[in-house]
């Protein structure tokens, strides 16, 4: 007997706990591929999604720019990393964000990234970006569809207080996603609270009762049981690669719970001085008259959380997340990696000094060491004829380009997966001087299924983006 369709939207249920499933060949008979689902409004088939993945600091603008145009590129020092998904990048030149060519260093490069507009100058809570993050614009088009319109990650705290060399405040260094010009997303920072968003039915029962720990998979396990009777061959494969994938990341976030001292506490006041004491190890990796003592390598609290926005993506939890690597002026310490000495900001203030230039290219390449984790998981992961990665566009840059000069030409760019084949990667595209990013932002709302005419400073859809022969409108010479 054939096993029965089931529905997109079919969630493994328990008691304190909510699964969304991943892309099952169940959800969509093939005679059907590709039609409207009236139960959704959408197209049978993967959805496309979108991530941003945000660069402080910018980067060693002398090891960025690869070599060769079009196909015929070769991977810069820093860009190195992308070797196995080089075919799945597009690497852009020469795009810029005119609305934060302003004085300051970075607040306006920062939360004026997805905006395309200049944020207001105060020293206060009234924040104001200007415009809707490209990222928010996608959640309000297509949110509904999902269990969650979006997905805000970060591992810093918010920054508080104000910058009295800008005269800004140090809430506009934490946030890229805006809801509205008003409005910024606060992003989670906790990789169990991430996990708890998409797994879970009660999170505030998670923070208040340790009870609660037990593993989503043992919550929903009647369910899953139920389900793979009801399937394929083919999908219980992929549901026990999914399983699988749902356990491990459960073991590395208590793993590193336990690693960084942090418990589930019954008690309010004892939540309180986690905070508190959360702040204290922040503020102590922050002060540079300690940069001797700073070793603490935060690879995995990144991969936890870029292997949540996989989790998100790969069940159609979400179709659109954004991750930020660090703040504005972020002063984390990157001591771990071999070569390197002190705080990303403080080394990103190089001065043309050689031995500052290759710490700085060193974090830079740490950077996307990570960014190309995540798309190596996306594409290791089937979906439909193709892979994850095949169904997404992951953003990845920085809103400067030479953390020294805090400039906002010619920005560090890069574009991976093929949002469903609509786009032609695996090329370097060189664009004349000044193009506005937000050219880019256009092409990238239609295909993520949110139209715009214009968006800020936008003058048209940046061209070639699905055209397999085109190389840019400028050669790297000219």
């Amino acid at each position: 007997m054939k096993p029965k369709p089931i529905s997109r939207r079919t969630m493994l249920k328990g008691v304190g706990a909510m699964m969304s499933l991943p892309f099952l060949e169940a959800m969509c008979p093939r005679p059907a591929f590709g039609a409207i689902d009236p139960a959704t409004g959408s197209a049978f088939g993967p959805p496309v999604r979108l991530g941003v993945l945000f660069m402080p600091n910018g980067v060693n603008p002398n090891a960025w720019t690869p070599k060769g145009t079009g196909r015929d590129f070769e991977l810069s020092e820093i860009l190195s990393p992308l070797a196995n998904v080089k075919k799945d990048i597009l690497v852009f030149t020469d795009l810029w964000n005119a609305a934060s060519n302003t004085g300051d260093g970075h607040y306006v490069k920062t939360a004026g990234f997805l905006t395309g507009t200049t944020i207001t100058r105060t020293t206060g809570s009234d924040l104001r970006s200007g415009n809707i993050s490209i990222d928010q614009l996608v959640a309000q088009r297509v949110g509904n569809l999902t269990p969650l319109p979006s997905l805000e990650l970060g591992i810093e705290p918010v920054a508080t207080g104000v910058d009295t060399n800008v005269g800004f405040t140090r809430l506009y260094a934490s946030h890229i996603s805006w809801s509205s010009p008003i409005n910024p997303v606060a992003k989670e920072i906790n990789p169990r609270l991430a996990f708890d968003r998409i797994f879970r039915s009660n999170t505030r029962a998670r923070r208040e009762n340790a009870a609660s720990d037990k593993s989503v998979l043992d919550l929903v396990a009647a369910d899953a049981k139920s389900l793979q009777n009801k399937v394929g061959i083919a999908d219980r494969a992929k549901l026990d690669e999914y399983f699988e994938s749902v356990r491990a990341v459960e073991r590395r976030i208590d793993f590193d719970a336990k690693r960084r001292g942090e418990e589930v506490q019954t008690d309010p006041l004892a939540r309180t001085e986690i905070d508190k004491l959360d702040h204290r190890i922040t503020d102590y990796y922050n002060d540079p008259a300690r940069a001797s003592e700073r070793r603490v390598d935060h690879t995995e609290q990144v991969r936890l959380m870029l292997d949540i926005m996989v989790l998100g993506f790969w069940t159609d939890s979400t179709r659109v997340s954004t991750f930020m690597f660090g703040n504005a002026v972020s002063g984390k310490n990157f001591s771990f990696l071999d070569g390197v000495s002190g705080g990303f900001h403080q080394i990103s203030h190089h001065e043309n000094k050689e031995d500052k230039l290759e710490e700085y290219k060193r974090i830079n390449r740490w950077h996307l060491q990570q960014y190309a984790y995540l798309c190596e998981r996306l594409k290791s992961i089937q979906e439909g004829a193709g892979n994850l990665l095949d169904n997404s566009m992951i953003l990845l840059g920085s809103g400067l380009r030479d953390g020294n000069r805090h400039s906002p030409h010619n920005l560090p760019i890069v574009l991976a997966g093929r949002a469903g084949g609509t786009l032609e990667t695996g090329r370097h595209l060189v664009f004349e001087k000044d193009t506005p990013l937000c050219n880019l932002y256009l092409g990238m709302l239609r295909r993520a299924g949110a139209p715009v005419e214009r968006f800020a400073d936008s003058t048209g859809e940046l061209p070639g983006l699905s055209d397999p022969e085109f190389k840019g409108t400028k050669t790297l010479a000219g």
